[in-house]
């Protein structure tokens, strides 16, 4: 059931998740408003209560009509859940304004891709493609691979991790978007997505480290498995880059096209990767 409803959710999502409507991040704003305060312990129990919905939902549907209700949930989660939404017509404005040399739009186009980690000061252009590449290859990863881990490890319960997951996500982007950066950091989610983050980041990473040139990156590879410190977002963005290092870095268009081209590689492995455990029996 998890390859069925994976695949289907992916399908839906090219067809018609082309902006906030179907997207859990959105949704859950009504929520993230009325939280004045911030904490942890409240990032915590927040995403605590949006799992014991989701288990209490899925228990509840369970065994009815042969399940149908309970893949049409699965799905509806999925596509609540995986993909980028409105931050790919990000995307794509970002290129259309690029390819028209309109600096100022594809300026605020790439600040909203670059939102979580930002461009650091006083990069030259080459530096700064270089960093759009990079968010893509993160905005990939967040929306795309690291939810796709948490539905698959979670097996019969894996909409309730994912939704999860998915709820933490939300929450970071919207204190990034909205709030200082002390009110996020007060709230704890860069911690914890660090810890969630760790072990999705290693399996993408050797991913990238595979499909690029792999006598440099499974070193860093081999390296990163001891690291407790660095940025999950450091490490997997150091292992992309050693697949992208071909690639060019000068052309506002086709830079950012390569990441999302390798991206979306490593994504279709995963894929790969689950319809292979499915048919031996691995997974469900």
């Amino acid at each position: 059931m998890t390859l069925f409803t994976l695949l289907l959710v992916l399908a839906a999502e090219r067809l018609f998740k082309l902006g906030e409507h179907w997207q859990l991040d959105h949704r859950m704003e009504v929520l993230f408003r009325r939280i004045k305060h911030y904490s942890m312990f409240r990032t915590l129990l927040m995403t605590a209560l949006a799992m014991l919905v989701t288990f209490l939902i899925l228990r509840a549907l369970y065994g009815l009509f042969f399940n149908v209700p309970l893949l049409v949930v699965w799905i509806l989660l999925g596509v609540l859940c995986i993909g980028a939404g409105k931050v790919r017509l990000h995307y794509h404005a970002y290129l259309k304004a690029a390819a028209r040399n309109d600096a100022h739009a594809h300026t605020a186009m790439a600040n909203e891709l670059t939102l979580i980690h930002g461009v650091p000061p006083g990069c030259d252009e080459r530096e700064f493609l270089r960093e759009l590449q990079n968010a893509l290859v993160w905005i990939n990863f967040r929306f795309y691979l690291a939810p796709m881990f948490w539905f698959i490890v979670g097996a019969s319960w894996g909409p309730v991790l994912l939704v999860g997951y998915a709820s933490l996500r939300a929450w970071q982007y919207w204190l990034a978007r909205y709030k200082t950066p002390n009110e996020r950091q007060q709230s704890g989610i860069d911690a914890i997505l660090h810890l969630l983050d760790w072990v999705p980041v290693r399996l993408a990473g050797v991913v990238y480290a595979l499909v690029g040139h792999g006598e440099k990156a499974l070193p860093a590879w081999f390296a990163s498995l001891g690291d407790r410190h660095t940025s999950q977002y450091q490490v997997l963005t150091r292992l992309a880059q050693f697949s992208l290092a071909r690639e060019p870095h000068t052309d506002k268009v086709e830079t950012p096209k390569a990441a999302v081209s390798m991206a979306k590689k490593t994504s279709l492995v995963l894929v790969v990767m689950v319809a292979l455990l499915t048919i031996y029996g691995t997974l469900i």
